[in-house]
């Protein structure tokens, strides 16, 4: 197979971490970026998911919210369109 060679820098660990992951779905580290690259390419678009999670700052909200919701406080039940138009009347 005729080949070309593409190089890429970054720090040891992100190697690591990037060489371990593509091991665990069976590829090396080059047929792993040959592939995501490539499909990147074919789709015509890079799709990045960031893993979204909470600040300390909203967890305790989190927690607040949940512990409102299990002894009924600050918590408001609309069951029709009347009761959600009386609802936003008084907001």
């Amino acid at each position: 197979m005729n080949s070309a060679a593409l190089t890429i820098r970054t720090d040891p660990k992100t190697k690591k971490v990037i060489a371990d992951f593509a091991a665990s779905v069976g590829l090396s580290t080059s047929a792993f970026a040959t592939a995501i690259l490539l499909q990147a390419v074919r789709e015509q678009r890079v799709l990045l998911t960031p893993t979204l999670e909470p600040t300390p700052y909203l967890e305790g909200i989190m927690h607040k919210a949940a512990a409102d919701r299990k002894a009924n406080r600050n918590y408001t039940t609309i069951n029709d369109e009347t009761g959600l138009d009386d609802f936003f009347k008084h907001l």
